[in-house]
């Protein structure tokens, strides 16, 4: 068997470096958004409906995107955006998305704007 060069070992060794610092930089975090809904009491209220919009027209613009979720027996409806940001290409790293959540004859609004590899929280109260 060959002995290997000690600058081949240096090379190799300096590779390996490189390869371990580079994929601990990546972030392996999902990427929620949790929408917490309040009655007028401020009371958090399940069974609400809770539709995000990406707003088109932000600066810069979202993607066009509609999820729709329900909030669960604790009051929080709970998106993962994976999807949103794997169509809206690897260089964004944000968007904006409208909220609207409705609970029998009452709506209320929201805005947000969410980041990638981050869990994003938006608080939504109904208006007494």
């Amino acid at each position: 068997m060959k002995q290997i060069s000690k600058h081949a070992l240096l090379f190799l060794a300096a590779l390996m470096v490189l390869n371990f610092t580079l994929s601990s930089c990546e972030s392996k975090d999902p990427s929620v958004l949790k929408v917490f809904v309040h009655d007028e009491s401020a009371n958090l209220l399940p069974k609400a409906q809770v539709i995000i919009i990406g707003d088109t027209e932000s600066n810069p613009p979202t993607i066009d995107y509609v999820d729709t979720f329900y909030t669960d027996n604790l009051g929080v409806a709970v998106f993962n955006l994976e999807d949103f940001f794997a169509a809206s290409g690897k260089t964004v790293q944000s968007g904006y998305f409208d909220i609207l959540v409705k609970y029998q004859n009452k709506e209320a609004t929201g805005r947000i704007r969410v980041k990638k590899h981050i869990t994003s929280v938006q608080s939504i109260y109904f208006e007494p």
